[in-house]
């Protein structure tokens, strides 16, 4: 092994930009495994179940691999149903959340026999009854609720405060749980809350599930018993210098306020379980001295990692390979015609063009937010496992973006 050069496991990233070109996603089974055996292992002896939220990472062979370790999936779309499916996994694991679910979508899913829909609303609720009367169904169902708790995270990703789309208002819960109740075709399993995304604080996921057993203690007061309580997703990773509560510590807190009741408990975690196993690959296309900026332009944009752009973001960006060129602040930007267009800012690397970069903890909201903006073709993805690279999505060709549209006659 060459030890000056950055390593997936024990394969030269190097040599895996060479082979399969760039920009590609690289991802590591060691580190998805570890992640998602490290956030199990605090849950020995609960009665749990651990649903990836698929919308961090879709991919075939990661949904397959989580798949077999025993995992179950939070979607939010029907699409994402049919990828969990795709890759193997049980549908009596899946629960359905988002906030416009259509009756194509619901009908699938109950078809499939999901475990349960997360209901985002009064109106949704009529729809899963009428769909689940239609086919003659009975469809098992949570509420969100939406406990007006501050995550602390980028407004974009927080999903639990009263100006958010998401859920059902706490205060509307109980009287909707009662109708849900009187429903013939709903069968009322569980209550559900997630407020956000890239949380580092244990505080707010604690004040919202104090919220959510004061809902559970109303509804067994007026019959209605829950099966399992939704603790939702929102753990966050160390993309720079965050500090999230380690798996240990935050299973630990979530099972001690839930001591004593005899509930299943669901997970719904994403970027945790992904996010550090993976890095975005790209080339120094060019080197460009200006005025007040020295850019370097790669072949990776914000086409391929769209986070930088949207949320401005902070990934960290190393070079692969040790150069012979003196370091320098360089702006790393792609090549699509958009200022906004940029992956990191302000980055002391000695490169040369020709070189390659990682872009690191893109293993989540990465590819799965990719786009062909500018007609660009979306990166290649491997999995590495030990010694070998596995292909698991090929580079898309050009002609393969415009195969579905037609000229005027």
């Amino acid at each position: 092994m060459q030890h000056d050069l950055l390593h997936a496991e024990n394969v030269a990233l190097r040599d895996i930009a060479r082979q399969h070109e760039t920009p590609t996603y690289v991802y590591s089974r060691a580190a998805l495994t570890q992640a998602f055996e490290r956030f199990q292992a605090g849950l020995i002896g609960q009665n749990h179940l651990i649903c990836f939220a698929v919308k961090a990472n879709p991919s075939l062979a990661i949904l397959n691999l989580f798949a077999r370790l025993g995992a179950g999936f939070d979607i939010v779309s029907g699409g994402e149903l049919a990828r969990v499916l795709a890759a193997g996994g049980d549908p009596k694991k899946v629960v359905f959340s988002g906030v416009g679910k259509s009756h194509a979508e619901i009908q699938a899913a109950l078809e499939a026999g999901i475990f349960c829909f997360n209901v985002e609303s009064a109106n949704e609720l009529d729809r899963i009854q009428e769909v689940a009367a239609r086919l003659g169904k009975t469809a098992p169902v949570s509420l969100r609720v939406n406990p007006n708790v501050d995550a602390k995270t980028h407004p974009y990703i927080s999903t639990g405060l009263k100006n958010n789309k998401f859920g059902v208002a706490f205060e509307d819960a109980l009287r909707l749980y009662e109708k849900a109740a009187q429903l013939p075709n709903i069968d009322v399993h569980g209550v559900d809350c997630h407020i956000g995304s890239q949380i580092t604080e244990l505080s707010p996921f604690l004040d919202a599930l104090d919220k959510v057993l004061g809902l559970v203690d109303a509804l067994a007061a007026k019959g209605i018993h829950i099966q399992h309580i939704d603790v939702g997703g929102g753990v966050g990773i160390t993309y720079n210098d965050e500090t999230p509560p380690d798996f240990a510590a935050y299973t630990a807190a979530i099972l001690q306020k839930l001591a004593g009741r005899d509930v299943k408990v669901l997970f719904e975690p994403g970027r945790a379980l992904v996010g550090n196993a993976g890095v975005l690959l790209t080339k120094v296309e060019y080197l460009k001295p200006g005025e007040s900026k020295n850019f370097a332009i790669v072949d990776a944009a914000m086409n391929d990692l769209m986070r930088p752009a949207l949320y401005d973001a902070y990934h960290n960006i190393t070079a692969i390979a040790p150069s012979t060129a003196q370091a320098q602040v360089y702006e790393i930007v792609g090549p699509v015609c958009e200022s906004g267009d940029f992956l990191g800012h302000d980055r002391s690397l000695a490169i040369a063009e020709g070189d390659y970069l990682a872009i690191h903890s893109a293993g989540a909201y990465g590819m799965s937010m990719a786009s062909n903006y500018n007609t660009r073709a979306r990166a290649a993805e491997v999995l590495v496992d030990g010694a070998e690279v596995h292909v698991i999505r090929a580079r898309e060709q050009i002609a393969d973006l415009f195969k579905l549209e037609r000229t005027l006659p």
